[in-house]
This record gives C-alpha cells, structure tokens and sequence, in this order.
C-alpha cells in the first residue's frame, strides 16, 4: 500500500480544537497527504481519519466502513460540507463511538442515522458521499474534526469526564508497561 504511517495526533494537541484551513492546492502533495491518511488510518485499526489527526491543519478526512447494508464505502472528501436531514425527518443512532485521538474509550453518543457530505476528491471533482450506519456516524465525526471538535465535545459534562478518566488511565498504564520492559531489557542477562 502506498503512503507513510504518521502518528496520530492526540487530545489536547492545538491543531485537533481548531477549525482547520480549506484546501486550494489538489496537485501530488495532496495526493501524497490522503496515502499517508490511509495507511496511517490502517495502521491504527480505523474506519476514518481526519488529517488534523495527523497533525496537517486542512480540511480532508478518508474513510472505510460499511453502511446498514453492509456495503463497504472508502475514500477521501476534500473540503468537505456536511448536510444532516431536516429535523422531522431526523432519525437518531444511538451507538457507541470512540476515537483514534482518544484512543480506548467509547461512549454512546446519539447521531442522525443519515448523513450526506459535498466536497472534492483529490483531482478536484465535485463529489457526494452520502451514508446510513456507521457511515453516517463517520461521515459527521470526520466532519467535526475539522471543525475542531472532537466526539467527545458532544457528550454530556459527565460522561465527557469519563472518557477522559478512562483515557488517562489506559495511557498512565501503557507508560507503566513500556517502562518495565525497558528495565527488564536492560537487566544483564
């Protein structure tokens, strides 16, 4: 597969609490930037990925996940503009969502159950994603990071609070683990 594993970028980090900038250039950089966006996506186990997630402040996100059929969609939308049904017609998904930025908890989190996002592709051509499912919860939480809002900004105080225990403690608990393993390496054996 083509494109360069980058880290992902996590909570807290500036560049993921701020809109990010809107893409004029669709020439190889881009390109080169949503290769990177998958393979890093893949490398982490994801279904989306926002390139502010990889600390590159511009208005692109790539995803791979099924719809409530099952049909697998993948892709990238540029400069994306996210478009929700009217309320009357708004139906809600109550799931769970995690984040690759806040990396361990998820948290139910009510979403519209259909979602459409306009924007370009990386030649430049108008495009249309349009998704039910896990799709659409995709489709709304790739577009909100580039609004700089994490999935987490939408949950109540308390179970915001929660996930950021919970996240803090899976993180505390992996610095422990890497710090045995390194002294265990360096133990004369």
């Amino acid at each position: 597969m083509a494109g360069q594993v980058r880290p992902i970028t996590l909570v807290g980090t500036p560049v993921l609490h701020q809109p990010c900038k809107t893409v004029e250039g669709f020439d190889g950089a881009l390109k080169d930037l949503v290769d990177d966006m998958l393979a890093s996506m893949y490398e982490a186990d994801g279904v989306g990925l926002a390139a502010n997630q990889i600390g590159v402040d511009l208005r692109v996100f790539v995803y791979d996940c099924p719809d409530d059929d099952g049909e697998r969609h993948r892709g990238a939308v540029v400069n994306p503009v996210l478009e929700l049904p009217a309320l009357e017609n708004r139906r809600l998904d109550d799931g769970d969502e995690g984040c690759l930025s806040v990396p361990g908890p998820h948290a139910r989190l009510a979403r519209p159950d259909h979602a459409t996002v306009h924007g370009y592709d990386v030649t430049g051509a108008a495009i249309t994603v349009e998704g039910t499912g896990l799709l659409a919860r995709c489709l709304q939480h790739e577009t909100d990071h580039l609004e700089g809002r994490l999935y987490i900004d939408r949950l109540s105080a308390r179970a915001r609070k929660k996930v950021l225990k919970e996240y803090e403690s899976l993180r505390a608990e992996a610095a422990a683990a890497a710090e045995n393993a390194a002294e265990t390496d360096s133990l004369p054996g």
